[in-house]
């Protein structure tokens, strides 16, 4: 699972950990990650393996490569992403940080899927779910580097799967929401809709 460090990725992480698989976790920032797998071993048994990666550069693969080496990867979650500009930008006003986005949301994909594809068709099984976003589904003014690389990881996983189906692998996207999945499931987005919630049903109570 990559970007396991928060939010989908680490919901991912403990569901499939629930279900009996023993994870590798990939992300950026190893205390995140530790604290992650310490959690997942404690509460469901199973075995945590973390890999600390930065998948804003594109010279990871070959060390994600060597760690996962000897391990039979049933199902590849290509999570991770990146959104340069949390409110509306135009594209020349929008942070510069187009090749980051580049090789997070779209070379991670790729690369990632390369490296366990290869396994999975000698396997004839296998599951690789790429997290898209609903922006992938029509053109997305002011967040047009986001969208457009969500589009890519849309049509690439739809391609994909016509390509293997055959070999008995299943390449699926994700769609989870209109709104960017990372502002989503960011904690401090979750933190604002619970707090707005909660200031609902205070204000619902005192209504009646």
């Amino acid at each position: 699972i990559t970007g396991a460090g928060d939010g989908i990725g680490k919901a991912y992480s403990f569901e499939l950990a629930k279900h009996g698989f023993n994870i590798v976790l990939i992300s950026r920032t190893m205390e995140k990650l530790q604290a992650i797998a310490t959690e997942i071993e404690w509460t469901t048994g199973n075995s945590v393996k973390i890999i600390q990666a930065d998948f804003t550069k594109d010279d990871i693969y070959e060390y994600i490569k060597e760690k996962l080496k000897g391990l039979e990867i049933g199902i590849l979650v290509n999570n991770v992403g990146m959104l340069p500009n949390l409110f509306p930008s135009y594209f020349l006003n929008a942070p510069d940080e187009i090749q980051s986005l580049i090789h997070c949301n779209i070379t991670s994909v790729v690369k990632m899927t390369q490296l366990i594809l290869k396994h999975m068709e000698s396997r004839r099984k296998g599951l690789i779910l790429n997290i898209s976003s609903g922006v992938a589904l029509f053109p997305w003014p002011l967040y047009t580097m986001y969208s457009a690389s969500k589009a890519f990881v849309w049509t690439f996983s739809k391609a994909l799967q016509v390509e293997y189906k055959a070999k008995g692998i299943i390449i699926q996207a994700g769609f989870l929401s209109l709104i960017p999945a990372w502002v989503f499931y960011s904690s401090a987005f979750q933190r604002l809709l619970l707090t707005r919630y909660t200031d609902y049903l205070k204000r619902n109570a005192k209504a009646r």
